[in-house]
């Protein structure tokens, strides 16, 4: 979900050598802006500062205090001063001391430094792409172009600027990108002659992150249009050995030719580089010499007579993989001899690898979530929030209820967000997802064979735990985080010493705990110590007024991840949006945008009833007698159906509801996820 961002307003008490620092480096931010700065020394550096940057400066801060001021940073030093402005500060407005604000400042200093860091690679790597001869093109998982390199637009005669953002289709109208993103299969060596007239041989990759999901697609090519022209339309072979020889040695990748018998005629020093082997070494020598593993395609040319390309190999004496072309040299239809060019996949692997690397610390670092993130106007909504807020502002246990989707981790991470614990670890533990001694040391940590492994509980030190779906814990599991509640000790597994602990615990469950005490499942005692500080989080059913808004927001954070430009919604198709109940609350408002999104045309920029899937339209505006929905849809609806009745009936209670439905609780969940009701 996207970050929305407003003004902080500032105010610096102290004007030293610490609020001139502050000052500057606020100046930096975007969302920050100082509306004034106090000090009784009027020639204190950061008053000097302030002064001609014409940002107001004052003697004394009481007249300052008042609703616009969201955050007031004391560097005075003084505990007075601090205690006073901690009295007299707006109720709304957080209170930052000096040590902190020093802190926050070595921190950001330090982000700064690290996403320069980034960028610096970042450029470096395109610097490289840029001036490798092969040409590059990237794809996402929409067909969209994200990478295009100079060699592409010499290649393809299309400027960089004209290709980025746009379908492949439109860009090369013979692309078999797509395809390759579809199928998941490796395409190696490819002869294809571009729109540009360029002959090319080219390989497709598809592209795939760390969690082996398929992210789009790119390829590789090499213009050869001079090499294979050369190797199978010239008819005099001294002429070609000329021709070749001037082509050659300027190529970056390595070529070879063999005469018929098989034996080395010519290389050039990128084959030398590539395979570690000197002219000594290859010139006269068997066209096997080279190979480390695999067999010489040299030699299967010379039998076949018939060029060969994209076969891969590992040649040279370090072993590198490598794709090879060949093709045979035939004068006056008798056959001279082959000629090869290898392509070295060593050093653009590791710099795709790199890229990735990037992409995934970027993510990283952009992956935090606050209560602007939560979208809606509605009464329920914003009574939640209100909680929220007043909860992260109180160091006291909180239990977010809601059905599932309904954004109980958002909340959960907002709340930590802005609370006095937000510059330490946030920890999500899912308390349904695993078997009780696989939970228990996941939150205690154990001791074995004298080494300890600390629990989430002691890695999240003055920082946040959220335990979702707390009430899928056993009675025994509940009894010991009831230690943790009361008297902050965890007993590790294995230990005998009990250890202090300093963490927040926010619970969240979609049961009726209730429910569970009646049952004997759930301890009161337990109940009422997570129950200090209840919020209730509303179903998207409950708050239906927030659908278009939340659905704005949602179309905004997919086409960042789609790489699209789609611009609304139909009223028709806002009106279905609206009429539909929503089982799985957000979460499934989400899936279904992203399913619609998909059958937009690239030129439609509107989401229309027509790109809503059929299962939900039918559900929106009732059965039509006349129409037949597709076998899978419906299949798929009734499955969604009994999952939801089964999960209503056993009152969330999964590990009943899978024993119900005669099913692995493992399917379950992957079902629950498959419909988005998780």
């Amino acid at each position: 979900m996207g970050v929305c961002i407003f003004l902080q307003n500032i105010l610096i008490v102290g004007a030293g050598n610490g609020g001139y620092a502050l000052l500057k480096l606020i100046e930096q931010a975007d969302y920050l802006q100082v509306t004034a700065i106090v000090d009784i020394n009027d020639e204190a550096p950061g008053m000097i500062y302030a002064k001609q940057q014409n940002i107001p400066t004052y003697s004394e801060w009481k007249s300052l205090l008042s609703n616009d001021i969201q955050i007031i940073i004391d560097v005075t030093g003084r505990k007075e001063v601090f205690y006073e402005l901690l009295q007299n500060r707006p109720a709304t407005a957080v209170l930052i001391p000096g040590e902190i604000a020093n802190l926050i400042v070595t921190l950001i200093e330090e982000k700064n430094k690290y996403i320069q860091i980034i960028d610096q690679k970042k450029a470096l790597q395109e610097l490289i792409f840029n001036s490798i001869e092969e040409g590059m093109i990237g794809i996402n998982s929409q067909g969209i172009v994200n990478f295009f390199n100079k060699s592409a637009e010499r290649m393809t005669s299309i400027l960089v600027e004209d290709a980025l953002g746009k379908h492949v289709a439109d860009v090369i109208s013979l692309s078999e990108l797509p395809r390759i993103f579809e199928t998941g299969k490796i395409e190696l060596h490819k002869e294809l002659t571009l729109e540009s007239g360029t002959k090319i041989v080219t390989s497709r990759y598809p592209m795939v992150n760390e969690e082996g999901k398929r992210i789009g697609a790119f390829a590789v090519f090499k213009d050869i249009s001079e090499v294979v022209r050369l190797a199978e339309e010239v008819t005099n072979l001294t002429e070609i050995q000329k021709m070749l020889e001037a082509i050659i040695y300027s190529s970056d990748d390595a070529i070879s030719v063999v005469d018929e018998e098989g034996k080395g005629i010519l290389i050039n020093p990128a084959y030398t580089r590539i395979t570690g082997f000197s002219e000594e070494e290859v010139i006269g020598k068997p066209a096997t010499a080279d190979i480390s593993e695999g067999e010489s395609i040299h030699l299967k040319v010379l039998q076949s007579k018939k060029p060969i390309r994209g076969v891969n190999l590992r040649v040279g004496k370090q072993e590198k993989d490598v794709i090879v072309n060949v093709a045979p040299i035939i004068v006056n239809n008798q056959l001279k001899g082959s000629v090869g060019v290898i392509h070295d996949m060593t050093e653009m692997r590791g710099l795709m690898k790199e890229l990735d690397r990037a992409r995934t610390i970027i993510r990283t670092l952009e992956s935090t979530y606050s209560f602007e993130d939560i979208v809606g106007t509605s009464d329920e909504i914003n009574l939640a929030i209100e909680q929220a807020k007043l909860a992260a502002n109180v160091p006291i246990t909180v239990l977010l209820r809601g059905e599932v989707g309904a954004g109980k981790d958002l909340f959960a991470h907002a709340i930590h967000g802005e609370s006095g614990r937000s510059s330490y670890p946030f920890i999500r533990v899912n308390c349904s997802s695993l078997e009780e001694h696989l939970l228990e040391r996941e939150l205690f940590g154990y001791e074995e064979d004298g080494i300890k492994y600390p629990g989430k509980l002691e890695e999240a030190y003055k920082g946040t735990v959220f335990l979702d779906e707390v009430g899928e814990l056993t009675k025994k599991t509940q009894a010991k985080l009831l230690q943790v509640l009361r008297d902050n000790i965890i007993i590790p597994i294995g230990a005998t010493t009990p250890k202090q602990v300093d963490v927040r615990i926010i619970a969240a469950s979609s049961l009726n705990l209730e429910k569970a005490m009646r049952d004997g499942t759930f301890r009161e005692d337990f109940y009422f110590q997570l129950n200090r500080m209840p919020i209730y989080i509303p179903s998207l059913r409950q708050r239906k007024k927030d659908i278009p808004l939340l659905a704005e927001r949602l179309l905004v954070k997919l086409n960042q991840e789609f790489g699209r430009n789609i611009e609304g919604f139909s009223e028709e198709a806002l009106e279905t949006l609206c009429l539909y109940d929503w089982p799985g609350n957000v979460r499934e408002l989400e899936n279904i945008i992203s399913r619609s999104m998909i059958f937009l045309q690239s030129n439609e920029r509107l989401v229309d009833e027509q790109h809503l899937p059929k299962s939900m339209l039918q559900l929106s505006q009732g059965e039509d007698e006349d129409s037949i929905a597709p076998l899978a849809d419906q299949m798929d609806e009734m499955e969604k159906r009994v999952l939801a009745q089964a999960l209503k009936i056993c009152d969330g209670n999964k590990s009943q509801a899978a024993k119900k439905l005669s099913i692995s609780l493992r399917s379950l969940y992957y079902k629950l996820e498959k419909h988005n009701l998780v």
